[in-house]
């Protein structure tokens, strides 16, 4: 009986361990949780910091019904590697099953059940499937997110839907100049340095938002999209009752990567380099995740938009630098 009782639970252990290291994680870091969020417009899937152009003609495609969200590109790496885990795990857990059920079940099967060797098998190729994912998600673009909100935002603001034909392909030398000297002909004051500013500001103000868990004061910084997402992500913190803390935020560089314009809409990437100490802990403050001494470095790519012209910048996008 009590032999039969350990091959269980070490068979249950194996499995939330192979289910740890394959399923992806929604762990809470800094604002967008370390992850990229939000689109670009026709840029949404090219990587920040490389420039491009139209190479072919506009072409309209045919209109979604009105209010409907338009699905997300799935990641095709990401589905083939989660279907090879399942494809994996369910022989190997199946194997292991039927000799625990075989041993168990009498001699003439002559099963053992599931031993050391077996528990350590599973838990490597686990391990290395996750590897595999974290390697494949850390090369993948940045994806749209859909929200459903539909393009009528809130207080008033429209972004434009780009049809997914609208591509950008080739690229093209002195793009981030040229898009300053088409952005500057709509607002000729235009300021290269106070932007920069605005964009350091913006970043404390929303990583400030994010770690009070208020949504209202994150509106006024973001696009209906954006909104959406860290509603999202601040409803799932409160539930969890969980808060992530940021504290020593030094922003180290802002440089622009990218200026464009589309469907009326201004756009600019700005590279962020900074560092920070984040961790998260309960409402009691007790640490669940990170390190309260150990400061975090990292790079991102902020998108900020607007109607063309002089009017406020709104962040639409976030980009982790592979």
């Amino acid at each position: 009986m009590k032999r039969n009782f350990a091959k269980a639970f070490a068979l249950f252990a194996a499995v939330l361990m192979l289910s740890a290291t394959v399923l992806e994680t929604s762990a809470h870091a800094r604002a967008a949780g370390g992850r990229s969020i939000g689109s670009r417009g026709s840029r949404s899937y090219s990587t920040p910091g490389t420039t491009y152009r139209q190479s072919t003609p506009y072409q309209q495609s045919a209109p979604s019904p009105m209010g409907q969200p338009q699905m997300q590109q799935p990641s095709a790496g990401g589905g083939f590697l989660r279907s090879m885990a399942g494809g994996i795990a369910g022989g190997l857990l199946g194997g292991m099953l039927f000799r625990g059920l075989a041993g168990a079940g009498g001699a003439g099967y002559g099963g053992g059940g599931i031993g050391l060797f077996e528990i350590i098998l599973l838990a490597g190729i686990g391990y290395m499937i996750y590897r595999m994912v974290r390697r494949k998600r850390g090369n993948t673009p940045l994806q749209s997110v859909s929200t459903g909100y539909g393009s009528q935002g809130y207080d008033g603001y429209q972004q434009q839907s780009i049809p997914a034909s609208y591509r950008v392909e080739e690229p093209v030398g002195g793009d981030l100049h040229a898009g300053l000297s088409h952005l500057r002909q709509m607002d000729p004051g235009f300021d290269e340095g106070r932007f920069k500013d605005q964009v350091m500001d913006n970043f404390f103000r929303i990583q400030g938002g994010w770690m009070n868990r208020d949504l209202q004061a994150l509106s006024p910084l973001l696009t209906p999209e954006m909104q959406g997402v860290f509603r999202e992500d601040i409803e799932r913190l409160l539930r969890e009752g969980r808060v992530n803390r940021l504290e020593n935020i030094a922003v180290r560089s802002v440089e622009l990567a990218e200026v464009w314009q589309e469907a009326g809409q201004d756009y600019v990437t700005a590279l962020i380099y900074a560092n920070l100490l984040d961790y998260t802990t309960d409402e009691r403050g007790t640490v669940l995740e990170g390190s309260k001494t150990e400061p975090v470095k990292f790079e991102e790519y902020w998108t900020f938009t607007r109607p063309v012209g002089n009017n406020p910048w709104r962040l639409t996008a976030i980009n982790q630098k592979g």
